[in-house]
């Protein structure tokens, strides 16, 4: 049965079409093997898998990692490194090739409800908790996480003062008054998939699911790391939003809601 890998276009390149072909039919591949980006264990007959090819001067090595948090690339990384992580593969050092991945900021969110157009929005907070580079940089180009998001499309935010538009394709997954994740389009206009998921899903207040069931939209704000911090209250939730809105560090989008 073939595993539930991915292999990018420039890891097939690096790899070869033979050897590709042969991983994605269960060939040259692990059934379990630990995650080179989130450290935990991943299984890719059973949940999407990414190949993510380090390449030195002189040395690769094949790592794999779960989909939901990095795609499939090739990341160059010094060659001193690399040959750490070969050494350690025959057992004589304690360095290995998950330890080459820069360690991967997680997002939190925070829900609320924002004043907008003298009407109550449920509304999610986006903030990673370190800075975020591009996937298959050395992250030496500084945190691109709001760069990144609008090139998905999400909209540069100088106020609240007016609703933003509706990301197509996206939306937030609601179950049983519980927050799931945050679904994004699938390559090629397949299934959605997960840009954020929770690892157990979150408690959203009555007034935060009724103002969503209401109006069958949750707002989607997010900032970089430090932009707004953990607030207590949602009247200095808002203020925050609104300070990172003034200082141009607030990207936004409306998504509709699926689920109840």
């Amino acid at each position: 049965m073939p595993r539930m890998l991915d292999v990018s276009e420039d890891v097939r390149a690096e790899i070869g079409d033979a050897e590709a072909d042969r991983l994605l039919v269960g060939d040259n591949a692990p059934g379990s093997y630990d995650c080179t980006s989130c450290r935990t264990p991943g299984d890719s007959d059973q949940e999407r898998t990414s190949t993510v090819l380090f390449i030195g001067d002189e040395t690769a090595v094949l790592a794999f990692a779960h989909a939901t948090c990095i795609p499939s690339q090739v990341v160059q990384v010094a060659e001193d490194q690399l040959q750490g992580a070969v050494r350690s593969i025959t057992g004589s050092e304690p360095q290995n090739a998950e330890s080459l991945m820069p360690q991967q900021a997680v997002l939190g969110i925070t829900s609320g409800l924002v004043l907008i157009e003298d009407d109550l929005r449920p509304a999610l907070v986006v903030e990673p908790t370190g800075p975020i580079a591009r996937p298959g940089t050395d992250g030496l180009a500084g945190d691109q996480f709001l760069q990144l998001l609008q090139e998905q499309g999400f909209l540069h935010t100088p106020d609240l003062n007016r609703l933003p538009a509706v990301l197509p394709g996206w939306s937030v997954l609601l179950a049983m008054g519980q927050l799931h994740a945050v679904l994004q389009p699938g390559a090629g206009g397949g299934n959605p998939v997960a840009w954020w998921q929770a690892h157990q899903p979150l408690q959203v207040t009555e007034g935060w699911r009724a103002a969503a069931n209401k109006s069958q939209t949750v707002l989607v704000f997010a900032a970089p790391a430090g932009s707004i911090g953990q607030q207590p209250r949602e009247d200095l939730l808002r203020d925050a939003l609104d300070k990172a809105a003034v200082n141009g560090l607030l990207v936004a989008a409306s998504m509709p809601l699926a689920g109840t």
